[in-house]
């Protein structure tokens, strides 16, 4: 199934690309690899969870959130890749958690953000991926995420 359908059949529909909150690019296509600058969860120009993941953000809230910016990632790489149909397979994810002190579960934060990439590319949506947990993200974003996925020739 093209990851367009998968899409439609999932309910999903890719954000408006976000704007960087800093002086970078959101994405770069070099050859057939498309990378991501990290991505915060934003919803019409809102953070929509903050502070720390096992103090002030509960694992699920920020499992929907890494998921989020999954989604926003994957709508600047389509932008690069022409398409969503364009991306052949995720390769790398990375995953910060502003996690509270003795918070542990950076991995399971980081399944919200993984497991919807299978639910849209099936098997070519499995990717290696750190989850870290970090002090601070800037605007005291919960979660942000990173991305790199190979483009069709």
């Amino acid at each position: 199934m093209k990851p367009s359908e998968s899409l439609k059949k999932l309910g999903i529909e890719l954000p408006t690309p976000p704007s960087p909150v800093g002086s970078y690019v959101p994405g770069i296509r070099t050859g057939d690899l498309i990378l991501v600058s990290g991505q915060i969860p934003l919803e019409d120009g809102k953070l929509t969870l903050t502070g720390k993941v096992g103090s002030d953000a509960t694992l699920a809230a920020a499992q929907q959130a890494a998921r989020r910016c999954v989604l926003a990632g994957l709508a600047i790489a389509a932008e690069h890749a022409g398409g969503i149909d364009g991306i052949e397979q995720v390769v790398r994810m990375g995953v910060f958690v502003n996690s509270a002190p003795g918070f542990t579960d950076q991995p399971k934060v980081a399944n919200g953000a993984s497991d919807v990439l299978v639910e849209i590319f099936g098997d070519a949506g499995r990717h290696v991926r750190a989850a870290v947990g970090v002090n601070e993200l800037p605007l005291d974003a919960a979660v942000e995420v990173e991305l790199m996925v190979r483009a069709r020739a």
